[in-house]
């Protein structure tokens, strides 16, 4: 293998969760594509439309020239905007279409990271013009592609996956962001700590602790006496830092102790996804 040993875990979790997708979507009929997910405004079809289109992308393939139509509801940013594109030139496009331009996709990306000699730091394109590294443009993919996995699962009844390898990318993308969700958007008091316990498929005990200056750490070792705890299960979780559920329709899944304002604060700016 010429992929680098850092980017090796990326790759498996990628190929795991694709072929999964694969398998779910290869036996419906046209009007099983139609179906409503958990992600906003997408359809079984818009989501694979969409993880195409990432890899399409990662092949460094060009993107579409479309025009979207106004009465998008969902989309409401640039960032929404770019990535629409490449759902909704698919729109149209019937099962069949669907699933042998997937299977294509997945045989090209396959040779791809066969091929892939590149260092992890090199830069690639992401979103919206940007330059990241190929490691973290590999690690965002395969976060994206478990994440739209799980959507098709939930669409479409078959649940599963919760601990894959693409299910532990996710978990590690997400912890890295609950500083800044608990310091600086949650406004958490400073010198505190907020403990996070989540059991499940993958199970976690994280506590971010508050600085004097009001910085906000990711730390394995439990608190005594926190601000506040928050209790839940991982499916729980990582939907609602998804944006596939929200704090009210999930309130009967989350434990929350102490501090309420903080805790409320803290679930209102959980999702992290755009």
């Amino acid at each position: 293998m010429s992929l680098h040993p850092t980017l090796q875990p990326y790759a498996d979790a990628w190929t795991h969760s694709i072929e999964a997708i694969s398998e779910l979507v290869t036996p419906l009929v046209e009007g099983e594509w139609n179906r409503r997910t958990p992600c906003p405004g997408w359809s079984v079809r818009d989501i694979v439309s969409h993880v195409i289109g990432l890899d399409c992308e990662m092949l460094g393939d060009p993107r579409p020239i479309h025009t979207l139509p106004r009465d998008l509801f969902h989309v409401t940013n640039d960032h929404q905007r770019y990535m629409e594109m490449q759902v909704d030139v698919r729109r149209h496009h019937t099962a069949p279409e669907m699933t042998s331009e997937l299977e294509y996709t997945i045989i090209r990306r396959n040779r791809q990271l066969r091929n892939e000699s590149r260092d992890p730091g090199t830069k690639v394109r992401g979103a919206l013009g940007t330059e990241i590294t190929l490691e973290e443009s590999m690690r965002g993919h395969a976060f994206d592609v478990w994440v739209h996995e799980q959507d098709l699962r939930t669409a479409l009844g078959r649940p599963g996956n919760l601990d894959s390898p693409g299910a532990h990318i996710a978990r590690d993308h997400l912890l890295a962001q609950l500083p800044e969700i608990v310091a600086a958007k949650a406004d958490a008091p400073r010198s505190s700590a907020i403990v996070f316990d989540v059991h499940g498929p993958i199970e976690f005990l994280r506590t971010i602790r508050i600085d004097i200056q009001g910085r906000g750490t990711l730390e394995t070792a439990p608190a005594l006496g926190p601000a506040a705890t928050l209790t839940l299960d991982w499916e729980t979780y990582f939907r609602l830092a998804c944006g596939r559920v929200t704090p009210e329709a999930a309130a009967d899944r989350v434990k929350a102790e102490g501090d309420t304002a903080l805790t409320t604060a803290i679930l209102r700016h959980f999702t992290v996804t755009q």
